[in-house]
């Protein structure tokens, strides 16, 4: 919360400082997506950095921050990380962000994804601090610094120059540590945000920064504190001594319209405790700004006086002033021209040729019914963890295949699916199944915790009410690629119970949920009935809030990521023809007809509608189609 300028004060000056910041880039670089190999006119940090000259120019004085999940998230991040650069050449995402002129950036938990070599070797070419506050190498030496005081000749509204000095400091979830925990290997340590918080800003403060913006990758969540949190965004907003901070993680926008809004929270100025905050979005879909109006109220003291956060849309459109847009177009030049050798390397990569498929491999049905985009992954990993498992001891035991759909809507929106028709199959086909770099897992777990992970997993579903119509299924809040399937097992699930887990995973109910009929060949699951289930290294670690998987016991941990395993399984089979079990099944609720938002894609799939009992409803508002279906 920022100590504001009151009327009692006798202002010396004022000063205008526009914050600008981009979250969760996720390697989200050039206006490429390289799933489908083909342009789009979404974001990305090029058009973003198009918007951030404009915006700049329009300002008296500019910061500009980035909040972390910068390095992975495209294939072109995955290829940076694995490919050797030549000596002296940036990463990309470093290279683009020297350019735009970047003041500082902090870490979010998916920069830690390619080991910690890889990072210390990617943030040393940056010609910008990187901050974190609250996570350092075991032992308590930081691993980056964990706040700066960056000192800066600012313009007063008088055109005088005036001497700022800003402080940043960074904070990210302590459950990086957990959800990385085989990549890290125990050679970091993690505490609490806003601890780390407290004690770091009034240090800042007595080194003598005049202004303190906080870069939290953490998005905003429950209002009231707790040790751990993962967003802590808005315990943070009311800290003392905060005078701004951006938000993350969650890949959410704020301000943004609301259907109810907490007292604590203005919309129509964006601050949080009466601090300014900004959360931008996802992959530069948004460009966050927080307009500062600054007052002297004694010589060299500054206070906010006013402010006023915005997220913009960033896009292909170019402004109507020529001036202003040959700004933008040279800021986007600037990128691509900075970064086209990583792009085409990226294409080069993605465009080798694995395989084939004999059918569609699409998410559009995912949450409807059994998936063949689904059924490859599993496939690929119990092909692998057969072969790892030979000769050891618990190779007796029951091999299931946890996969999800990684891309099925949800808060990416109705764009964001699988769609790989049938014909060649190449390395960018293995990304898009499997968009996330983790590594391959083995575990051991009984009966109790199998149920207690599908559990978790059919909190994708609203509650379905008996007697009412016209209900909506799919909870969009609800990230699809914590949607696990657990091939090997057969399941209903009951959608007119209430979840056992909310959307974001927290536990809501000791209810016995909504998983009905769980049999393993054909005979019911026991709790104490043990099985071997191969999954990836994020979910191992509990990840996702699936705490069954994290509380099961490791059995073999391959250093091998999940994404090589499917290339190698491609490569080997040569041509696939993934046909879906019959794993899991909605539980029969009496004929109740519920709506389904499904991406527009679907429709270029007409066999898969009827086959799934769908009726066409027309398109949201959102830009989902509703589909009718009878539960």
């Amino acid at each position: 919360m920022p100590a504001v300028a009151s009327s009692e004060h006798t202002v010396l000056g004022s000063l205008h400082l526009r914050v600008l910041a981009t979250s969760d880039l996720h390697a989200n670089l050039y206006p490429y997506n390289y799933y489908t190999d083909r342009p789009h006119d979404g974001g990305g940090l090029a058009r973003a950095g198009g918007l951030i000259a404009q915006l700049r120019d329009q300002a008296d004085n500019c910061l500009l921050v980035d909040n972390g999940d910068t390095l992975q998230g495209t294939p072109l991040g995955d290829f940076a990380a694995h490919t050797p650069a030549e000596k002296g050449r940036l990463h990309p995402m470093i290279a683009a962000m020297d350019t735009l002129g970047y003041d500082a950036m902090t870490l979010g938990n998916h920069d830690f994804n390619y080991g910690l070599e890889f990072l210390q070797s990617t943030l040393a070419g940056a010609a910008f601090p990187a901050v974190l506050a609250n996570i350092r190498w075991a032992g308590g030496a930081p691993l980056v610094p964990p706040w700066v005081i960056l000192d800066r000749t600012m313009r007063d509204s008088a055109g005088r120059p005036r001497q700022m000095r800003i402080g940043l400091i960074g904070l990210a979830p302590p459950q990086t540590l957990q959800w990385d925990r085989y990549i890290l290997d125990g050679r970091l340590e993690a505490e609490d945000m806003l601890t780390a918080a407290r004690r770091d800003i009034p240090a800042m403060r007595k080194a003598g920064a005049d202004l303190v913006v906080v870069l939290s990758h953490s998005g905003l969540g429950a209002a009231q504190a707790y040790e751990g949190m993962e967003n802590a965004g808005v315990p943070l907003a009311a800290l003392t001594g905060v005078d701004a901070l951006v938000a993350g993680h969650t890949h959410r926008l704020f301000p943004a319209p609301q259907k109810t809004c907490p007292a604590w929270m203005d919309i129509a100025t964006g601050t949080v405790h009466g601090t300014p905050v900004v959360q931008p979005g996802y992959g530069g879909s948004h460009l966050g700004v927080i307009d500062l109006t600054l007052s002297e109220i004694t010589q060299g003291k500054w206070r906010v006086s006013a402010s006023q956060s915005s997220v913009h849309p960033v896009g292909p459109e170019l402004p109507e002033d020529a001036a202003a847009a040959r700004i933008a177009t040279a800021g986007y030049s600037s990128v691509i021209k900075a970064t086209a050798q990583d792009h085409k390397a990226t294409l080069n990569h993605i465009r080798c040729r694995i395989g084939e498929t004999r059918v569609p491999l699409e998410s559009y049905f995912a949450l409807i019914t059994n998936s063949a985009a689904v059924q490859v992954v599993a496939d690929a990993q119990r092909a692998f963890a057969r072969e790892a498992l030979d000769g050891h001891a618990l190779q007796h035991l029951p091999l299931l295949a946890a996969a999800a759909p990684f891309k099925s809507g949800g808060p990416a929106g109705p764009q964001n699916y699988t769609d790989i028709p049938k014909g060649p199959l190449a390395i960018k086909n293995a990304a898009d199944l499997y968009i996330f770099p983790n590594s391959l897992a083995i575990l051991r777990a009984n009966g109790a915790q199998v149920t207690d992970w599908l559990e978790r997993a059919a909190c994708a579903f609203h509650q379905i009410h008996p007697g009412r119509n016209d209900q909506a299924l799919i909870d969009h809040r609800f990230a699809a690629y914590n949607f696990d399937v657990l091939d090997g097992l057969t399941y209903a699930i009951d959608v007119t119970a209430p979840a056992r887990y909310s959307a974001d995973g927290e536990r809501c109910f000791d209810t016995p949920g909504r998983i009905h009929d769980l049999c393993h060949a054909g005979q019911p699951v026991t709790p104490d009935q043990e099985f071997l289930i191969v999954t990836n290294s994020h979910r191992a670690a509990g990840g996702g809030r699936f705490t069954a998987a994290g509380a099961a016991t490791p059995v073999l941990t391959p250093k091998m990521p999940v994404r090589d395993v499917l290339i190698r399984y491609f490569t080997y089979c040569k041509t696939l023809n993934p046909q879906p079990g019959a794993t899991w099944r909605f539980h029969p609720a009496g004929g109740i007809r519920a709506v389904a938002e499904i991406g527009p894609g679907a429709l270029a799939y007409p066999e898969r509608i009827t086959a799934c009992g769908l009726d066409y409803l027309g398109q949201s508002d959102s830009g989902f189609i509703r589909f009718a279906l009878t539960v």
